[in-house]
């Protein structure tokens, strides 16, 4: 993304404006006179059917066809998008009644601090227990061993937390550090080398690795270590103001973050280290988006084009040792809940499991691999560890079942308003709205056969150069440098909208994008570069009117 062209309203004022959110809706399969009574019902202003429009379908169609790279939506995405709601664009684009609970049958309706961390409403009482008991793990620090709490004994011997909840806190997202003195607590640094040899490259190629890891820090900086072990490192960052001026004069103040890791604990950190800040992401919804199939995900990415081209990641799945496809985390570099939560809890705390059976030490990192362990025997031939199996289902429950907050206020007609810009800006090409959920043939009885409006693709995307990670020594690392799986330093996620308005009630100081540098949905917006720089662009034309109405169709969510 050329940041200083994109961010002059001089040059913005010269962006050639994309077909209209109306002519993206043509349809081969919609007659003429349907489609002008398409455009009627969702235009703002006035218009009359004009029958002798009636004959030249076939060369409006064409018209369409040929002008495709200026829309906003390109008219195989808009099908795409289609097939998977089961309801026509224009459907998604108004006022839908079944939109207001994001979360289908799953969904609570609550606006307070708690409105993230409840079971979700179709959980019977029988199921409740389970839930409640992840809770109690996901909620409570564990501690260092040995200790009289044996079934939440073993912290570290190096981690970034003692309790899931330290990270997302009321379940909540994370925040960058506000100032020198402000902890990370809630914000990761992943660490990843650039391939050197032909074999470590192909391994990449194949998905057979995650990332090159560093030789003496690995794959995440842990900034804390028990008792006798030194942290890797101490986070820092310096935060550098970026005036942003839309076409109407109107200044946006955005801040741009220089992370920096201080008093390493192990040596030298190498000047091409590829450096990811990540703030913890919110819990909400995890359980709807597992069960999206996957041929919806890969189905997006074959039939992307244009300027819009994401693609899904394909990882090493820690538990089955083959590769699946990847849709949680800020990379998507985890397949299901089971096999995060289990990398949380072993690179995020230091616990291991039967899934990550291993200490987070690194080879010469030898007072970490002689710390004491809380792993306890399993029998059946399984390795010591301190997250049993027990534990770790009724972790997944809980994670599964938090339940997705209703939207409010979506009937409000400044929400609506703000709802056909997102939609005439083409937010939705990357932000699928809506999902028809299959039943399935296991125990996921709450998410079976749920129409869920998550607003996300769960594919990677070139955000641009201002969003990509950095090496230590401040440079943009070449984009075939492979951090996590398939994706590379530039290329992130995109995250679900749902209960996105709810995420400073939940926690006053939660902050937005991969970095957190984002305080405001609005921030969040303008950060948007590469693939969506588009989209960008159009957003700096609107004026205080239109901030308003895509602010508030946001805060809806």
């Amino acid at each position: 993304m050329n940041t200083a062209n994109s961010m002059n309203t001089e040059n913005v004022s010269k962006v050639k404006k994309p077909a209209s959110f109306h002519s993206s809706f043509i349809n081969k399969n919609v007659p003429s006179k349907l489609t002008i009574g398409i455009f009627c019902a969702l235009s703002l202003s006035a218009c009359q059917p004009n029958d002798s429009t009636s004959d030249g379908s076939d060369t409006n169609e064409q018209a369409a066809v040929e002008n495709s790279e200026n829309q906003a939506v390109a008219p195989e995405r808009i099908e795409t998008i289609e097939t998977l709601a089961g309801v026509p664009m224009q459907q998604l684009a108004s006022f839908d009644p079944q939109e207001i609970k994001q979360g289908g049958d799953t969904g609570i309706s609550i606006s307070s601090a708690e409105s993230y961390s409840k079971p979700s409403s179709n959980l019977t009482a029988s199921r409740k227990g389970s839930f409640f008991i992840g809770n109690a793990f996901f909620k409570q620090p564990w501690v260092i061993a040995p200790a009289s709490t044996d079934s939440r004994d073993g912290l570290g011997a190096l981690f970034n937390v003692a309790a899931c909840q330290s990270c997302h806190v009321k379940d909540g997202r994370g925040h960058a550090p506000m100032n020198a003195d402000d902890d990370a607590d809630s914000l990761l640094i992943r660490l990843a080398m650039p391939a050197t040899t032909d074999e470590q490259r192909q391994q990449l190629k194949d998905s057979l690795i995650e990332k090159v890891v560093h030789p003496m820090y690995g794959g995440q900086l842990q900034d804390r270590g028990i008792q006798g072990v030194p942290a890797e490192a101490r986070i820092s960052v310096q935060w550098t103001d970026k005036p942003v001026t839309f076409a109407d004069g109107y200044v946006e103040t955005l801040r741009a973050p220089t992370f920096n890791l201080t008093q390493p604990g192990y040596g030298k950190l190498d000047d091409e280290l590829m450096v990811s800040p990540r703030v913890a992401l919110p819990m909400i919804g995890l359980g709807l988006l597992e069960q999206i199939p996957d041929d919806a995900i890969k189905n997006q990415a074959m039939k992307s084009k244009g300027n819009i081209s994401g693609k899904f990641n394909w990882v090493m799945d820690p538990q089955t040792g083959k590769n699946a496809l990847g849709r949680f985390g800020w990379k998507a570099g985890q397949t299901k809940l089971i096999t995060q939560n289990q990398s949380a809890f072993n690179e995020d705390m230091g616990l291991t499991s039967n899934i990550r059976p291993n200490e987070s030490c690194m080879p010469m990192q030898t007072a970490c691999l002689n710390a004491t362990t809380g792993a306890d025997e399993q029998g059946n031939g399984k390795p010591p560890v301190e997250v049993n199996d027990d534990v770790a289902k009724f972790v997944e429950f809980y994670t599964r079942n938090l339940a997705v907050p209703n939207r409010r206020d979506a009937d409000d007609e400044l929400v609506l308003a703000g709802k056909k810009r997102f939609y005439d800006i083409g937010c939705q090409s990357c932000h699928t709205p809506r999902y028809q959920l299959p039943k399935t043939d296991d125990d996921r009885l709450e998410q079976h056969g749920q129409v869920i409006y998550p607003y996300t693709d769960l594919l990677i995307h070139d955000m641009g150069d201002d969003l990509a990670d950095r090496t230590i020594a401040g440079k943009l690392p070449p984009k075939e440098a492979q951090v996590e799986f398939l994706a590379n330093s530039y290329e992130w996620r995109t995250p679900a909208l749902w209960g996105v308005g709810l995420a400073q009630i939940v926690d006053p100081q939660a902050t937005f994008l991969h970095d957190g540098r984002a305080r405001t949905l609005m921030e969040a917006v303008l950060w948007h570069g590469g693939e969506s720089e588009k989209q960008q662009k159009e957003v700096l034309k609107l004026d205080k009117q239109g901030r308003a109405e895509l602010n508030a169709f946001l805060k809806s969510l």
